[in-house]
């Protein structure tokens, strides 16, 4: 995985499948292993209620997991070739925050480290930053007199993102108060208050923590399953809204096919209400 340029967060979370997987077969030798009991293993993961998306990594990791045994000649067969995919609910209505969410949300962002993860946010819902992307930023990332951030991103791609006017200040106080790492070379631009990198789990948690504050006077079963990751689409849908075409947001995103992209061009119901209004309706006397 290493060879092939996975992300560390990717390598951890394969591991942990493949790990998972060999535990299923109760000491059973890999020669001995057919597709029947990899279709066992996804079934059984889908009866304890993980999504579509999560059965699919894991069929995903196992299928790299013997891949990569043929390759370094360790193995013949991948008993998960040929496993048909889940099928995602692409028709599900899309979680995301508008502008006025956004601004609440940042106001519910407390504690200590307040100007880092006020910092975070911004560029993951107004620059569309993925958390891992966020957790890989280093200092020399970001050109203060350009105004532009370099990002590494999926596939191992990098691309630069302006930094809008209103954000720069927010970054520039956050890096004025960086916590000084434990480590003389550590290049973190979000250091964690062990001195360390800023997991992905940290900055995962700490969005749990504040989307539990942002809803917190909503009844429990009225609240949205908010996450991290929801900031980066809500910055998508806003700029859809605001006009901007799918090659730019392709672009900004770091999507290497524009058909990812097209997942974020959701019409709300409000939208819907807004078209059907300008209809000129004129019917017959009754």
């Amino acid at each position: 995985m290493k060879d092939a340029g996975y992300t560390p967060y990717t390598q951890k979370s394969y591991l942990a499948d493949v790990r998972e997987f060999l535990g299923s077969l109760n000491g059973k030798r890999l020669d001995m292993v057919k597709k029947l009991h990899v279709v066992s293993f996804l079934t059984s993961v889908r009866e304890r209620g993980v999504s579509d998306a999560t059965r699919n990594r894991k069929h995903a990791s196992v299928n790299c997991f013997f891949k990569a045994l043929i390759e370094l000649e360790l193995h013949r067969d991948n008993p998960a070739a040929g496993i048909k995919k889940s099928k995602t609910e692409k028709n599900r209505e899309p979680v995301y925050l508008d502008e006025g969410d956004l601004q609440r949300f940042m106001s519910a962002i407390e504690g200590k480290y307040r100007h880092r993860n006020l910092a975070i946010f911004l560029l993951m819902s107004y620059m569309g930053l993925r958390v891992g992307e966020v957790h890989t930023l280093n200092m020399g990332d970001y050109n203060v007199e350009r105004r532009s951030l370099r990002v590494f991103g999926k596939g191992r791609k990098w691309r630069n993102i302006p930094v809008p006017e209103d954000i720069a200040p927010f970054l520039d106080q956050a890096l004025t108060e960086r916590l000084a790492p434990w480590r003389n070379k550590e290049e973190a631009m979000f250091i964690s208050q062990k001195g360390r990198r800023l997991s992905i789990r940290a900055i995962q948690q700490i969005a749990t923590d504040t989307f539990d504050r942002f809803q917190d006077e909503i009844p429990a079963s009225q609240r949205r399953p908010y996450s991290s990751h929801k900031l980066r689409h809500s910055f998508a849908t806003m700029l859809l809204r605001k006009g901007a075409d799918l090659r730019t947001l392709q672009e900004l995103l770091g999507h290497s096919s524009i058909q990812t992209t097209t997942v974020y061009t959701h019409i709300t119901s409000r939208e819907k209400e807004e078209a059907m209004a300008k209809l000129q309706i004129s019917l017959p006397q009754r």
